[in-house]
């Protein structure tokens, strides 16, 4: 807000610079909140700014009583900048929502979009992102595109293929979210980007997959721009004598949940990626083991413990997507009763757990989840910070503790835990937006204060430069989430602290579709109170 009327019928409001980019074509989206008498419609003139004006009329009032006070949502005015058709949708009481969840998920997307690699859409959000590794290639397969996985640009296929399993199970349950804040078509766009890099890694007739491009040496003696990359970028993969069904099993997971929630998008696509999915899922099933001792490359940043989590979950995913009863069977025996350490990129016990519930609705799954979400309470066994986040390791704690929030909401919206999975979801969620000692958010872009040199390459480069540790980023990196604090909820924004400061897609996926969670309970009136913050 920069400017009021004295009589407050008339306001000036600019966008915050990290909300500041829209693109031809696109929608800009603005809520009012109108407190005033019952049961009377309120009306108002829209202008912005080199675009011209919308009258803005609200459909049906709708009511809720309060003790003081009737509060009225007028309907919602979005403005097209390209000069087509006004949209309207109505509003809801954000009250519930201690920090605005639709907006953290929207912002999540925006740090994949920072992500890509390869050729860039022409619908880029990102200004100061170009192509680049435009010559990945495994043996002269072309392997351009996917993500880049953290601070670096080694694309590492185990950790993508889990964020974007865990994203695209987000937006399977969760769609609602995304098409309320006018997110769907961004996150379909978001999700398209692994998901049409795993159908190139991916060679049936050769029964090889590739799992690695960039070697970590190299990578990381340069820090510079993606768009200026001069070293070799040798690319890594499994087949028949060399397995490994864990990366294989995320990969199908990914494509398998894919083809299901672009199945009424794409048909063409649904399909496509489905018939990946299944190929691939044979391949992994017949030729099990772990992928980093057949590309020991990946063994120190990315080494696996075991793969029958990842093919419980690639199974009860096929099942899903195909109603064959031999995916179902399958994934019965690939199940481990016991209480999962976490969720993660090498652990997706709790994801296979909550799956067969969902398919099965047999309660010793349930007690699994009941269990999982147990043991990060207070009172559990993993250890809480004093402002109340869930500290389950060093690296990357905001990580398991939004990925513990993630399976929270899920089980919630399969009718396991209600408020109580809800409230530790919040209590989780609140504390990387704002609910802590610094009271700062976690997510960069979010509110007012956040990580301004986070450890990324990218985010800190000029065209001409990169700056020096004293200085800030020239890019934000919106919506990255960063590792977040120590034992004791201590943190500093230092580029140099790569374990508190670095990002990473596998950071963000368990936190958007949990701000995905949040955000659907809220926008249908199911999300309880929220719950203090503890600092």
């Amino acid at each position: 807000m920069i400017h009021n009327s004295t009589d407050k019928t008339e306001f000036v409001m600019t966008n915050i610079d990290t909300n500041g980019i829209l693109m031809a074509g696109k929608t800009l989206k603005i809520d009012f909140l109108v407190r005033g008498v019952p049961d009377t419609n309120h009306y108002g003139t829209l202008t912005v700014e080199n675009t011209g004006t919308v009258t803005v009329q609200p459909t049906t009032p709708k009511t809720v009583p309060t003790k003081s006070h009737t509060t009225h949502w007028m309907t919602t005015g979005t403005h097209s900048t390209n000069g087509g058709p006004t949209v309207t949708t109505v509003g809801f009481d954000r009250s519930k929502m201690k920090h605005d969840y639709g907006k953290a998920m929207g912002l999540s997307i925006l740090f994949y979009d920072a992500q890509r690699s390869g050729k860039l859409p022409s619908n880029n959000r990102i200004p100061w992102r170009n192509d680049s590794a435009m010559q990945d290639n495994g043996d002269g397969h072309d392997l351009t595109g996917g993500w880049y996985d953290a601070a670096d640009h080694v694309k590492f296929n185990l950790p993508m293929a889990e964020a974007a399993h865990v994203l695209g199970w987000g937006l399977e349950v969760f769609k609602d979210a995304y098409e309320h804040d006018g997110e769907l078509d961004h996150m379909y766009d978001s999700l398209k980007t692994p998901l049409d890099y795993f159908l190139k890694c991916w060679i049936p007739d050769q029964k090889i997959l590739w799992v690695q491009v960039g070697d970590v040496g190299a990578d990381h003696s340069f820090w510079g721009r993606a768009e200026d990359m001069q070293m070799a970028r040798p690319a890594y993969k499994i087949r028949q004598g060399a397995p490994g069904s864990d990366v294989a099993g995320n990969t199908v997971a990914a494509l398998a949940v894919g083809s299901i929630v672009f199945r009424k998008k794409d048909g063409k696509y649904s399909t496509r990626l489905l018939e990946a999915a299944k190929t691939l899922y044979d391949f992994a099933k017949a030729n099990p083991g772990l992928y980093s001792d057949s590309v020991p490359q990946a063994k120190a940043f990315y080494g696996s413990s075991g793969w029958k989590d990842e093919m419980c979950e690639a199974a009860a995913e096929m099942y899903k997507a195909t109603k064959e009863n031999k995916y179902l069977e399958d994934a019965k025996t690939y199940y481990e009763p016991a209480t999962a350490w976490g969720y993660s990129w090498n652990f997706k016990q709790p994801g296979c757990q909550l799956l067969l519930w969902e398919i099965t609705n047999d309660d010793k799954y349930k007690a699994n989840i009941e269990a999982f979400i147990d043991s990060y309470l207070p009172g559990g066994s993993v250890p809480i910070t004093p402002c109340g986040l869930t500290w389950r390791d060093q690296w990357g704690p905001n990580r398991y503790a939004a990925n513990a929030a993630f399976i929270a909401v899920i089980a919630a919206a399969d009718g396991i835990g209600g408020d109580k999975f809800k409230n530790f979801a919040m209590s989780q969620i609140n504390y990387m937006l704002g609910d802590n000692n610094y009271n700062m958010s976690y997510e960069i872009g979010f509110g007012k204060k956040y990580p301004l040199r986070p450890h990324h390459r990218g985010a800190s480069c000029k065209q001409d430069r990169c700056v020096s540790h004293s200085e800030d980023n020239p890019n934000t990196l919106v919506g990255g989430l960063v590792g977040g604090p120590g034992r004791n909820d201590d943190y500093q924004d230092r580029r140099e602290e790569f374990i508190k400061n670095e990002v990473a897609c596998d950071y963000n996926a368990g936190f958007q579709t949990a701000c995905a969670g949040l955000y659907h309970f809220a926008i249908n009136n199911q999300l309880p109170p929220s719950p203090p913050a503890k600092c």
